[in-house]
């Protein structure tokens, strides 16, 4: 049986252009910087040009630098009397409204020869047959970043059968194998850690040092790599001296060969562009926006006097109509840019400045220690914003700070109770960790359990479980792996 019912629904949607200020926001000072080049290409009616500022539009480029007036464009000229009701401009409609997610990224290379290339141009030098030559090739190509191959013979040998018509075993695979693994740098081409560092030792001129580090990485790997470095005194009757000098040969060598050439050569350096700058000036803290986020833009000269022109005409045409709409798309999305620019601007710099102030005490002395607990909707009370917009402005801004670059996410941190019931920084215990590991006897390390008695001494009464955690986030191994001799 069919029935009408009215039904009530609340919903939020996003108009385009909190959908452009939201992008624009989240992009730092160089992606920014892309995005202004970018829509100066695509748009005609955006200039940055001060020689081609239109009169009739100084007021609105000039007011609070970017204007805020919605009705600047359309003062003097009446572009709706051309529209009808019924003509609304596809663009109104049309959100765009896409997560970052879905934004294509790329990574800037620099020209050079590759890393695969390399070994190629080195294999061209050796005398092989056209099948083995065939094979090396082959390999070369199954080599990664890192300078491993990772698959096994086996897989490799079959594969050369079916996409090469080579037909071979896993015998003359690891044959031509050995041809790979003399290429530079040295290392290259080994299947594991253990086979990468044997390759390299294997070219260092031989002493009792290197002698003694091939057996530890050949014989003893497992009790090498995990520091049982009393049973390995045992197994060869040597003193600590000796071990030691085996060890700094280990030390020295490089566990990923072909990182450094694919990483350092290949790609361009990137380098970070501070969003902010926090100077100390008579003691007092002084918060400045980099100026690459506030460009000149404004309406362009020639579209406003195109539509001078066109309310001028006596005969308003088809064709005028639809040139009509084209402008008044281009003038609308030049406005939205400014106003958006000029609210992205404003958005930063009121966020950065009450995490600034609300670090206060960290900025003036640059201790860690000092820095507060603080979460993302602290700050969103505090400017009255929503907290993902917070958090837009935290994940991907730079600070330069008088100690250093800083990524504002880092000031950022949760708070416990400390044994004086006085709310303190997570940030600030991790700290006291570090500095206490860093004090620590090499020889005898502080295991977890005793690092959380020490911090309970201290005043920070944590969990042993949770000391491992900030251990692990500071990238700090277990006392076993960080004993020395």
């Amino acid at each position: 049986m069919l029935r009408q019912s009215l039904n009530f629904k609340l919903s939020q949607k996003l108009s385009p252009q909190q959908i452009q200020l939201m992008k624009l926001i989240q992009l730092p000072t160089q992606a920014f910087e892309q995005r202004v080049k970018q829509e100066l290409e695509e748009n005609p009616a955006l200039d940055d040009s001060k020689d081609n500022l239109d009169d009739d539009y100084d007021e609105f480029s000039n007011q609070d630098e970017y204007g805020d007036d919605n009705d600047t464009i359309e003062a003097d000229i009446n572009v709706d009397e051309y529209l009808s009701d019924d003509d609304i401009p596809e663009y109104r409609t049309q959100a765009n409204n896409y997560s970052a997610d879905d934004d294509e990224k790329s990574i800037p290379y620099a020209s050079g020869t590759s890393f695969t290339q390399s070994l190629t141009d080195q294999l061209n030098t050796r005398r092989l047959s056209e099948q083995h030559y065939g094979i090396a090739q082959f390999l070369v190509g199954s080599i990664d970043n890192s300078g491993y191959i990772r698959r096994s013979m086996e897989d490799i040998a079959d594969d050369l059968a079916f996409t090469m018509n080579i037909y071979t075993d896993v015998a003359e695979v690891e044959q031509v194998l050995k041809v790979v693994q003399q290429l530079d740098p040295a290392g290259v081409g080994a299947r594991d850690l253990q086979e990468c560092l044997l390759i390299q030792l294997s070219r260092k001129r031989s002493n009792d040092s290197t002698e003694l580090a091939m057996k530890l990485v050949g014989e003893s790997f497992d009790a090498f790599s995990k520091k049982h470095y009393k049973k390995i005194l045992e197994k060869y009757h040597i003193d600590e001296d000796e071990l030691r000098d085996a060890i700094e040969e280990i030390e020295h060598l490089n566990p990923k060969p072909g990182s450094a050439y694919a990483g350092g050569s290949t790609r361009m350096v990137e380098q970070v562009v501070p969003d902010f700058t926090i100077r100390i000036k008579d003691g007092e803290l002084e918060l400045t926006l980099n100026g690459r986020n506030a460009p000149e833009l404004h309406v362009s000269r020639d579209y406003s006097n195109m539509l001078k022109g066109y309310k001028e005409a006596k005969e308003k045409s088809k064709s005028q109509k639809d040139a009509v709409m084209f402008i008044k798309q281009k003038l609308d999305g030049a406005k939205w840019f400014i106003e958006a620019i000029k609210q992205r601007q404003e958005t930063l710099f009121m966020t950065m400045s009450s995490i600034m102030y609300y670090q206060k005490e960290y900025f003036l002395t640059g201790d860690e220690r000092n820095l507060r607990p603080m979460i993302l909707k602290d700050i969103a009370d505090e400017i009255g914003m929503d907290v993902s917009t917070v958090s837009r402005v935290a994940n991907s801004k730079y600070v330069d700070t008088p100690y250093g670059t800083k990524l504002i996410k880092e000031f950022f941190s949760e708070s416990m109770t400390n044994s004086d019931g006085e709310e303190v920084s997570t940030r600030e215990i991790k700290k006291i960790l570090e500095t206490v590991i860093g004090e620590e006897s090499k020889r005898k390390p502080l295991t977890d359990q005793k690092l959380a008695e020490l911090l309970k001494e201290k005043g920070y009464p944590i969990a042993r479980r949770t000391v491992a955690k900030y251990r692990e986030q500071l990238d700090i191994p277990v006392a076993r792996l960080r004993k020395e001799i």
